[in-house]
Protein backbone atom coordinates (compact mmCIF):
# COMPACT_ATOMS: atom_id res chain seq x y z
CA UNK A 1 0.00 0.00 0.00
CA UNK A 2 1.39 3.34 -0.82
CA UNK A 3 1.99 5.76 2.08
CA UNK A 4 0.20 8.54 2.43
CA UNK A 5 2.43 11.58 1.14
CA UNK A 6 2.23 15.38 2.37
CA UNK A 7 1.00 17.55 0.21
CA UNK A 8 3.30 19.95 -1.77
CA UNK A 9 6.25 17.12 -1.36
CA UNK A 10 5.36 15.61 -5.25
CA UNK A 11 4.78 17.51 -8.22
CA UNK A 12 1.58 18.75 -9.10
CA UNK A 13 1.39 16.95 -12.59
CA UNK A 14 2.07 13.53 -13.97
CA UNK A 15 5.74 13.21 -15.40
CA UNK A 16 7.17 11.88 -18.90
CA UNK A 17 10.95 11.06 -17.95
CA UNK A 18 13.34 10.98 -20.50
CA UNK A 19 16.68 9.48 -19.18
CA UNK A 20 19.63 9.70 -21.03
CA UNK A 21 22.02 7.26 -20.50
CA UNK A 22 19.91 4.97 -18.93
CA UNK A 23 22.13 1.78 -19.44
CA UNK A 24 25.07 3.45 -17.60
CA UNK A 25 26.41 2.89 -14.04
CA UNK A 26 24.48 6.16 -12.64
CA UNK A 27 21.37 5.28 -13.90
CA UNK A 28 21.60 1.50 -12.68
CA UNK A 29 23.13 2.31 -9.39
CA UNK A 30 20.73 5.50 -8.24
CA UNK A 31 18.65 6.73 -10.91
CA UNK A 32 16.16 3.78 -12.09
CA UNK A 33 15.77 2.33 -7.98
CA UNK A 34 15.22 6.02 -7.09
CA UNK A 35 12.61 6.18 -10.03
CA UNK A 36 11.18 2.97 -8.51
CA UNK A 37 10.91 4.00 -5.20
CA UNK A 38 9.46 7.78 -5.79
CA UNK A 39 6.53 5.70 -8.18
CA UNK A 40 5.73 2.73 -5.93
CA UNK A 41 5.56 4.94 -3.25
CA UNK A 42 3.18 7.41 -4.28
CA UNK A 43 5.18 10.55 -4.61
CA UNK A 44 4.95 11.06 -8.32
CA UNK A 45 1.03 11.04 -9.18
CA UNK A 46 1.68 9.14 -13.04
CA UNK A 47 4.77 9.06 -14.38
CA UNK A 48 6.07 7.63 -17.88
CA UNK A 49 9.95 6.38 -18.32
CA UNK A 50 11.67 6.66 -21.58
CA UNK A 51 15.28 4.97 -21.20
CA UNK A 52 17.60 6.51 -24.34
CA UNK A 53 20.74 4.89 -24.55
CA UNK A 54 23.70 3.87 -26.97
CA UNK A 55 22.53 0.04 -26.34
CA UNK A 56 20.97 -0.90 -29.35
CA UNK A 57 18.01 -3.37 -27.77
CA UNK A 58 13.92 -3.51 -27.24
CA UNK A 59 11.68 -2.28 -24.41
CA UNK A 60 11.93 -6.05 -22.84
CA UNK A 61 15.47 -5.80 -22.60
CA UNK A 62 15.59 -2.58 -21.13
CA UNK A 63 13.12 -4.09 -18.36
CA UNK A 64 15.70 -6.99 -17.77
CA UNK A 65 18.31 -4.40 -17.41
CA UNK A 66 15.77 -2.10 -14.77
CA UNK A 67 14.99 -5.00 -12.45
CA UNK A 68 18.74 -6.26 -12.48
CA UNK A 69 19.57 -2.70 -11.44
CA UNK A 70 16.73 -2.77 -8.44
CA UNK A 71 18.10 -6.45 -7.45
CA UNK A 72 21.36 -5.00 -7.21
CA UNK A 73 21.25 -1.74 -6.21
CA UNK A 74 17.67 -1.20 -4.70
CA UNK A 75 18.05 -0.30 -0.88
CA UNK A 76 14.40 -1.61 -0.82
CA UNK A 77 12.43 -4.86 -1.46
CA UNK A 78 11.20 -4.97 -5.10
CA UNK A 79 7.14 -6.70 -4.29
CA UNK A 80 6.31 -8.30 -7.45
CA UNK A 81 3.42 -6.49 -7.83
CA UNK A 82 5.11 -3.34 -7.58
CA UNK A 83 7.64 -4.30 -10.30
CA UNK A 84 4.48 -5.14 -12.72
CA UNK A 85 3.16 -1.55 -12.26
CA UNK A 86 6.63 -0.23 -12.84
CA UNK A 87 7.93 -2.24 -15.92
CA UNK A 88 4.36 -1.01 -17.36
CA UNK A 89 5.50 2.31 -17.50
CA UNK A 90 9.05 1.53 -19.27
CA UNK A 91 10.02 2.49 -22.72
CA UNK A 92 12.99 2.50 -24.11
CA UNK A 93 14.55 4.29 -27.77
CA UNK A 94 17.69 3.45 -28.68
CA UNK A 95 19.79 6.30 -29.15
CA UNK A 96 20.64 6.08 -33.16
CA UNK A 97 16.88 5.80 -34.12
CA UNK A 98 16.60 9.78 -34.30
CA UNK A 99 14.84 12.75 -32.58
CA UNK A 100 11.45 11.67 -34.50
CA UNK A 101 11.37 8.18 -32.89
CA UNK A 102 11.79 9.89 -29.50
CA UNK A 103 9.28 12.28 -29.70
CA UNK A 104 6.77 9.91 -30.96
CA UNK A 105 7.91 8.42 -28.20
CA UNK A 106 6.92 10.64 -26.10
CA UNK A 107 3.89 11.77 -27.38
CA UNK A 108 2.62 8.09 -26.38
CA UNK A 109 3.30 8.47 -23.38
CA UNK A 110 1.77 11.95 -22.87
CA UNK A 111 -1.23 10.25 -24.14
CA UNK A 112 -1.39 6.86 -21.99
CA UNK A 113 -1.18 9.25 -19.11
CA UNK A 114 -4.59 10.78 -20.14
CA UNK A 115 -4.22 14.29 -18.78
CA UNK A 116 -2.06 17.21 -18.67
CA UNK A 117 2.31 16.29 -17.69
CA UNK A 118 5.56 17.90 -17.82
CA UNK A 119 8.40 16.01 -19.11
CA UNK A 120 11.65 15.73 -17.60
CA UNK A 121 15.09 15.21 -19.34
CA UNK A 122 17.91 13.13 -16.94
CA UNK A 123 21.23 13.64 -18.88
CA UNK A 124 22.90 10.87 -17.15
CA UNK A 125 25.55 10.84 -19.67
CA UNK A 126 29.59 11.69 -19.99
CA UNK A 127 30.20 15.87 -20.13
CA UNK A 128 30.84 14.97 -24.46
CA UNK A 129 27.48 13.45 -24.58
CA UNK A 130 25.66 16.40 -22.97
CA UNK A 131 25.34 18.77 -25.30
CA UNK A 132 24.60 16.67 -28.09
CA UNK A 133 21.65 15.06 -25.86
CA UNK A 134 20.84 18.81 -25.07
CA UNK A 135 20.18 19.42 -28.87
CA UNK A 136 18.54 16.10 -29.41
CA UNK A 137 15.69 17.35 -27.06
CA UNK A 138 15.56 20.56 -28.99
CA UNK A 139 15.64 18.42 -32.41
CA UNK A 140 13.07 16.03 -30.80
CA UNK A 141 10.97 19.21 -30.00
CA UNK A 142 10.78 17.95 -26.38
CA UNK A 143 11.76 21.89 -24.85
CA UNK A 144 8.16 22.80 -24.51
CA UNK A 145 6.51 22.16 -20.66
CA UNK A 146 10.30 20.27 -19.71
CA UNK A 147 12.65 21.04 -17.36
CA UNK A 148 16.66 19.18 -17.80
CA UNK A 149 18.41 17.94 -14.86
CA UNK A 150 22.67 17.58 -15.81
CA UNK A 151 25.66 16.26 -13.90
CA UNK A 152 28.98 17.70 -13.48
CA UNK A 153 31.12 18.95 -14.49
CA UNK A 154 29.68 22.32 -15.69
CA UNK A 155 32.92 23.46 -17.48
CA UNK A 156 36.53 23.47 -16.18
CA UNK A 157 36.92 26.75 -15.67
CA UNK A 158 35.40 30.03 -16.55
CA UNK A 159 36.06 30.33 -20.51
CA UNK A 160 34.60 26.79 -20.37
CA UNK A 161 31.76 27.07 -17.77
CA UNK A 162 30.23 30.15 -19.82
CA UNK A 163 30.47 28.90 -22.83
CA UNK A 164 28.59 25.51 -22.06
CA UNK A 165 26.06 28.28 -19.98
CA UNK A 166 25.44 29.88 -23.20
CA UNK A 167 24.66 26.61 -25.57
CA UNK A 168 22.57 25.50 -23.05
CA UNK A 169 20.32 28.42 -23.30
CA UNK A 170 19.89 28.20 -26.85
CA UNK A 171 17.93 25.36 -26.14
CA UNK A 172 16.81 25.53 -22.90
CA UNK A 173 15.77 28.79 -20.66
CA UNK A 174 17.81 29.31 -17.50
CA UNK A 175 15.16 28.71 -15.04
CA UNK A 176 14.35 24.93 -16.77
CA UNK A 177 18.11 23.77 -16.16
CA UNK A 178 18.66 22.04 -12.92
CA UNK A 179 22.44 21.16 -12.50
CA UNK A 180 22.37 18.73 -9.63
CA UNK A 181 24.77 18.45 -6.74
CA UNK A 182 23.89 15.11 -5.01
CA UNK A 183 25.37 16.31 -1.49
CA UNK A 184 22.67 19.37 -1.13
CA UNK A 185 19.82 16.34 -1.66
CA UNK A 186 21.11 15.02 1.87
CA UNK A 187 19.22 15.18 4.36
CA UNK A 188 21.82 16.75 6.84
CA UNK A 189 22.80 19.85 3.92
CA UNK A 190 19.46 20.83 4.25
CA UNK A 191 19.20 20.02 7.96
CA UNK A 192 22.07 23.05 8.12
CA UNK A 193 19.07 25.33 7.34
CA UNK A 194 17.18 24.29 9.94
CA UNK A 195 19.90 24.25 12.41
CA UNK A 196 20.60 27.23 11.92
CA UNK A 197 17.52 29.75 11.11
CA UNK A 198 14.65 27.61 13.46
CA UNK A 199 16.96 27.80 16.71
CA UNK A 200 17.41 31.08 18.77
CA UNK A 201 20.87 29.39 20.55
CA UNK A 202 23.20 29.29 17.26
CA UNK A 203 21.87 31.88 14.79
CA UNK A 204 23.45 35.09 17.12
CA UNK A 205 26.72 33.50 17.37
CA UNK A 206 27.09 32.28 13.85
CA UNK A 207 29.84 35.20 13.02
CA UNK A 208 33.07 35.98 13.29
CA UNK A 209 32.92 36.88 16.58
CA UNK A 210 32.44 33.71 18.17
CA UNK A 211 33.40 31.26 15.29
CA UNK A 212 37.29 30.83 15.09
CA UNK A 213 37.48 28.61 11.52
CA UNK A 214 34.85 26.34 9.83
CA UNK A 215 36.33 23.03 8.38
CA UNK A 216 34.47 21.04 5.33
CA UNK A 217 35.94 17.67 5.20
CA UNK A 218 35.30 15.21 2.79
CA UNK A 219 37.97 12.45 2.28
CA UNK A 220 37.32 9.19 0.44
CA UNK A 221 38.68 5.38 0.27
CA UNK A 222 37.97 5.00 -3.34
CA UNK A 223 40.52 5.08 -5.94
CA UNK A 224 39.54 6.75 -9.19
CA UNK A 225 39.00 3.60 -10.22
CA UNK A 226 37.26 3.11 -14.02
CA UNK A 227 36.66 7.06 -13.94
CA UNK A 228 41.00 7.71 -14.81
CA UNK A 229 40.32 8.84 -18.11
CA UNK A 230 37.54 11.96 -16.90
CA UNK A 231 39.70 11.72 -13.65
CA UNK A 232 42.83 12.67 -15.39
CA UNK A 233 41.32 15.73 -17.36
CA UNK A 234 39.72 17.05 -14.36
CA UNK A 235 41.32 16.24 -10.82
CA UNK A 236 39.71 16.70 -7.46
CA UNK A 237 39.41 20.33 -7.26
CA UNK A 238 37.37 20.44 -10.29
CA UNK A 239 35.29 16.74 -9.53
CA UNK A 240 34.37 18.04 -6.04
CA UNK A 241 35.69 21.46 -4.83
CA UNK A 242 33.80 23.90 -7.51
CA UNK A 243 30.73 21.49 -7.70
CA UNK A 244 29.84 20.04 -3.61
CA UNK A 245 32.31 21.54 -1.22
CA UNK A 246 31.53 24.98 -2.05
CA UNK A 247 28.04 24.31 -2.40
CA UNK A 248 28.03 23.03 0.89
CA UNK A 249 30.12 26.30 2.39
CA UNK A 250 27.34 28.66 0.85
CA UNK A 251 24.61 26.56 2.42
CA UNK A 252 27.04 27.01 6.01
CA UNK A 253 28.03 30.98 5.19
CA UNK A 254 24.87 32.13 3.80
CA UNK A 255 22.96 35.38 5.55
CA UNK A 256 19.17 34.55 6.41
CA UNK A 257 16.92 34.36 3.42
CA UNK A 258 13.55 36.49 3.07
CA UNK A 259 12.06 33.40 3.00
CA UNK A 260 12.43 29.84 2.24
CA UNK A 261 11.54 29.65 -1.56
CA UNK A 262 13.99 28.71 -3.89
CA UNK A 263 14.63 32.58 -5.31
CA UNK A 264 15.34 33.86 -1.91
CA UNK A 265 17.65 31.09 -0.73
CA UNK A 266 19.56 31.11 -4.68
CA UNK A 267 20.23 34.88 -3.79
CA UNK A 268 21.94 34.42 -0.34
CA UNK A 269 23.98 31.51 -1.81
CA UNK A 270 25.61 33.85 -4.90
CA UNK A 271 26.20 36.44 -2.31
CA UNK A 272 28.47 34.12 -0.70
CA UNK A 273 30.20 33.07 -3.51
CA UNK A 274 30.52 36.83 -4.54
CA UNK A 275 32.27 37.35 -1.49
CA UNK A 276 34.59 34.94 -1.97
CA UNK A 277 38.22 35.91 -2.24
CA UNK A 278 40.13 33.91 -4.83
CA UNK A 279 41.59 31.10 -4.26
CA UNK A 280 45.96 31.66 -3.45
CA UNK A 281 48.19 29.13 -5.02
CA UNK A 282 49.72 29.81 -1.67
CA UNK A 283 46.80 28.25 0.34
CA UNK A 284 46.27 25.05 -1.52
CA UNK A 285 47.81 21.69 -1.04
CA UNK A 286 47.92 19.94 -4.04
CA UNK A 287 48.25 15.55 -3.83
CA UNK A 288 48.35 12.47 -5.47
CA UNK A 289 47.94 8.90 -4.20
CA UNK A 290 51.12 6.76 -4.32
CA UNK A 291 50.08 3.94 -7.34
CA UNK A 292 47.81 6.76 -8.98
CA UNK A 293 50.28 6.70 -12.16
CA UNK A 294 50.00 2.96 -12.45
CA UNK A 295 46.32 3.41 -12.84
CA UNK A 296 44.94 2.03 -16.29
CA UNK A 297 44.58 5.02 -18.28
CA UNK A 298 46.28 7.01 -16.26
CA UNK A 299 49.02 9.61 -17.88
CA UNK A 300 52.52 7.79 -16.26
CA UNK A 301 53.60 11.18 -15.62
CA UNK A 302 50.82 12.72 -14.43
CA UNK A 303 49.92 16.17 -12.12
CA UNK A 304 46.81 15.13 -11.70
CA UNK A 305 45.35 15.71 -8.07
CA UNK A 306 43.79 13.68 -6.12
CA UNK A 307 43.86 15.00 -2.93
CA UNK A 308 43.02 18.74 -2.19
CA UNK A 309 43.17 20.87 1.01
CA UNK A 310 42.58 24.73 0.83
CA UNK A 311 42.23 27.83 3.05
CA UNK A 312 39.64 30.29 1.61
CA UNK A 313 37.85 33.60 3.10
CA UNK A 314 34.31 35.15 2.79
CA UNK A 315 35.00 38.94 2.88
CA UNK A 316 31.42 40.17 4.83
CA UNK A 317 30.59 41.54 7.52
CA UNK A 318 29.69 38.25 9.09
CA UNK A 319 32.93 36.29 7.84
CA UNK A 320 35.41 38.80 7.72
CA UNK A 321 38.78 36.79 8.70
CA UNK A 322 37.17 33.53 9.60
CA UNK A 323 38.84 30.95 7.25
CA UNK A 324 37.61 27.76 6.01
CA UNK A 325 39.56 25.11 5.45
CA UNK A 326 38.24 22.20 2.82
CA UNK A 327 39.84 18.74 2.49
CA UNK A 328 39.10 15.85 0.27
CA UNK A 329 40.30 13.33 -1.90
CA UNK A 330 40.69 9.90 -2.86
CA UNK A 331 42.53 6.98 -1.24
CA UNK A 332 42.30 8.53 2.41
CA UNK A 333 42.05 7.13 5.92
CA UNK A 334 38.20 7.16 6.18
CA UNK A 335 35.53 8.03 4.26
CA UNK A 336 33.53 10.80 5.97
CA UNK A 337 31.54 13.99 5.36
CA UNK A 338 31.72 16.48 8.25
CA UNK A 339 31.08 20.11 8.18
CA UNK A 340 32.93 21.02 11.82
CA UNK A 341 32.75 24.35 13.45
CA UNK A 342 35.15 25.42 15.90
CA UNK A 343 33.96 28.17 18.57
CA UNK A 344 36.42 30.53 20.05
CA UNK A 345 38.05 29.60 23.04
CA UNK A 346 36.79 31.70 26.54
CA UNK A 347 39.32 32.72 28.62
CA UNK A 348 40.70 30.62 31.06
CA UNK A 349 43.12 32.45 33.59
CA UNK A 350 40.91 31.28 36.38
CA UNK A 351 41.18 27.38 35.61
CA UNK A 352 44.49 25.91 37.79
CA UNK A 353 47.29 24.49 35.82
CA UNK A 354 46.79 20.94 34.97
CA UNK A 355 43.04 21.26 35.01
CA UNK A 356 42.80 19.67 31.35
CA UNK A 357 41.43 22.97 30.23
CA UNK A 358 42.53 23.99 26.24
CA UNK A 359 44.33 20.62 25.93
CA UNK A 360 41.59 19.51 23.77
CA UNK A 361 41.28 22.27 21.39
CA UNK A 362 38.03 24.36 21.09
CA UNK A 363 34.63 23.59 21.40
CA UNK A 364 33.01 22.20 17.98
CA UNK A 365 29.79 21.75 16.63
CA UNK A 366 29.83 18.95 13.65
CA UNK A 367 27.05 18.10 11.29
CA UNK A 368 27.94 14.13 9.52
CA UNK A 369 26.32 14.50 5.85
CA UNK A 370 25.72 11.02 5.57
CA UNK A 371 22.20 10.17 4.15
CA UNK A 372 20.84 9.86 7.64
CA UNK A 373 21.57 13.06 10.03
CA UNK A 374 23.86 13.40 12.43
CA UNK A 375 25.03 16.13 14.72
CA UNK A 376 27.94 16.61 17.92
CA UNK A 377 28.29 19.54 19.98
CA UNK A 378 31.46 19.13 21.96
CA UNK A 379 32.42 20.75 25.07
CA UNK A 380 34.38 21.02 28.41
CA UNK A 381 32.75 19.65 31.85
CA UNK A 382 34.25 19.04 35.04
CA UNK A 383 35.22 15.27 35.52
CA UNK A 384 33.46 13.95 39.16
CA UNK A 385 35.64 14.31 42.21
CA UNK A 386 38.22 16.06 44.14
CA UNK A 387 39.95 18.89 42.26
CA UNK A 388 39.43 20.61 39.26
CA UNK A 389 39.72 18.40 36.34
CA UNK A 390 37.97 18.85 33.07
CA UNK A 391 37.38 16.50 30.23
CA UNK A 392 35.82 17.03 26.42
CA UNK A 393 32.13 15.63 26.53
CA UNK A 394 29.38 15.90 23.52
CA UNK A 395 25.99 16.04 23.47
CA UNK A 396 24.59 13.74 20.02
CA UNK A 397 21.71 13.46 18.17
CA UNK A 398 21.59 10.86 15.69
CA UNK A 399 18.34 10.19 13.19
CA UNK A 400 18.10 6.74 13.84
CA UNK A 401 17.24 7.81 17.33
CA UNK A 402 14.10 9.29 16.24
CA UNK A 403 12.42 6.57 14.44
CA UNK A 404 12.16 8.50 11.44
CA UNK A 405 15.34 7.05 9.51
CA UNK A 406 13.09 5.32 7.05
CA UNK A 407 11.37 8.46 5.97
CA UNK A 408 14.43 9.74 4.56
CA UNK A 409 15.36 10.12 1.14
CA UNK A 410 18.20 8.57 -1.29
CA UNK A 411 19.90 12.47 -1.96
CA UNK A 412 18.87 12.08 -5.99
CA UNK A 413 15.60 10.94 -5.15
CA UNK A 414 14.29 14.09 -3.35
CA UNK A 415 16.44 15.87 -6.19
CA UNK A 416 14.60 14.38 -8.72
CA UNK A 417 11.21 15.56 -6.90
CA UNK A 418 12.59 18.75 -6.64
CA UNK A 419 13.43 19.10 -10.67
CA UNK A 420 10.01 17.64 -11.17
CA UNK A 421 8.05 20.75 -8.87
CA UNK A 422 10.67 22.74 -10.34
CA UNK A 423 11.98 23.86 -7.19
CA UNK A 424 15.51 25.41 -7.35
CA UNK A 425 16.91 25.55 -3.89
CA UNK A 426 19.26 22.61 -3.57
CA UNK A 427 20.56 23.23 -7.68
CA UNK A 428 23.32 25.63 -8.74
CA UNK A 429 22.84 28.27 -11.35
CA UNK A 430 25.12 29.75 -14.08
CA UNK A 431 25.61 32.61 -12.19
CA UNK A 432 26.68 30.93 -9.09
CA UNK A 433 28.58 27.92 -10.97
CA UNK A 434 30.64 30.77 -13.15
CA UNK A 435 31.48 32.91 -10.10
CA UNK A 436 32.95 29.98 -8.50
CA UNK A 437 35.58 29.19 -11.62
CA UNK A 438 36.13 32.62 -11.59
CA UNK A 439 37.71 33.00 -8.07
CA UNK A 440 39.22 29.62 -9.01
CA UNK A 441 41.20 31.17 -11.81
CA UNK A 442 44.34 32.07 -9.80
CA UNK A 443 44.88 28.63 -8.52
CA UNK A 444 44.26 27.01 -12.20
CA UNK A 445 46.47 29.14 -13.70
CA UNK A 446 49.59 28.79 -11.18
CA UNK A 447 48.98 25.36 -9.43
CA UNK A 448 50.92 24.02 -6.66
CA UNK A 449 53.31 21.17 -7.38
CA UNK A 450 51.77 17.81 -6.58
CA UNK A 451 52.71 16.27 -3.55
CA UNK A 452 52.96 12.12 -3.07
CA UNK A 453 51.13 10.45 -0.07
CA UNK A 454 50.69 6.94 1.06
CA UNK A 455 47.27 5.64 0.33
CA UNK A 456 45.68 4.95 3.82
CA UNK A 457 46.70 8.23 5.20
CA UNK A 458 45.06 11.88 5.49
CA UNK A 459 46.95 13.01 3.11
CA UNK A 460 50.71 15.13 2.03
CA UNK A 461 51.56 16.13 5.53
CA UNK A 462 51.61 19.74 4.08
CA UNK A 463 48.19 19.80 5.20
CA UNK A 464 49.14 20.30 9.35
CA UNK A 465 50.92 23.61 8.15
CA UNK A 466 48.28 24.90 6.24
CA UNK A 467 46.13 25.35 8.97
CA UNK A 468 48.20 25.64 11.52
CA UNK A 469 47.66 26.51 14.69
CA UNK A 470 44.64 24.85 14.00
CA UNK A 471 44.23 20.99 13.45
CA UNK A 472 41.99 18.87 11.58
CA UNK A 473 38.87 17.63 12.95
CA UNK A 474 39.67 14.44 11.35
CA UNK A 475 40.18 12.04 12.39
CA UNK A 476 38.10 12.00 15.48
CA UNK A 477 39.83 11.51 19.33
CA UNK A 478 36.42 10.05 19.54
CA UNK A 479 34.12 7.67 17.22
CA UNK A 480 30.05 8.53 17.08
CA UNK A 481 28.38 6.81 19.34
CA UNK A 482 26.33 4.18 18.19
CA UNK A 483 22.59 4.09 17.61
CA UNK A 484 20.56 4.40 20.73
CA UNK A 485 23.88 4.20 22.48
CA UNK A 486 23.97 6.59 26.43
CA UNK A 487 27.11 7.98 27.49
CA UNK A 488 29.14 10.74 26.84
Amino acid sequence: MKKKIPPGVGPKFPQVVVLVGATGDLSRRKLLPGLFHLCSAGFIPACRIIGVSLDDIDVEAFRRIVRGALDEFGQREVADDAWRAFSGILDYVPLGAGPQVLREAVLRAEAAVGTESRRLHYLSVPPAAALPAVRLLGEAGLVENSRIVMEKPFGTDLASAVTLNARLHEVFREEQIFRIDHFLGKEPAQNILAFRFANGLFEPIWNRNFIDHIQIDVPETLTVGKRAAFYEGTGAYRDMVVTHLFQILAFTAMEPPTSLDPKSIGEEKFKVFRSMLPIKPEDVVRGQYNGYRAEEGVDPESETETFIALKCFIDNWRWAGVPFFLRTGKRLAEGQRIISIAFREPPKSMFPPGSGVGAQGPDHLTFDLADASKMSLSFYGKRPGPGMRLDKLSLQFAMHDTGMVGDVLEAYERLILDAMRGDHTLFTTADGIERLWEVSTPLLESPPPVRLYPEGSWGPKSIHQLIAPHAWRLPFERAWRAPNASGG
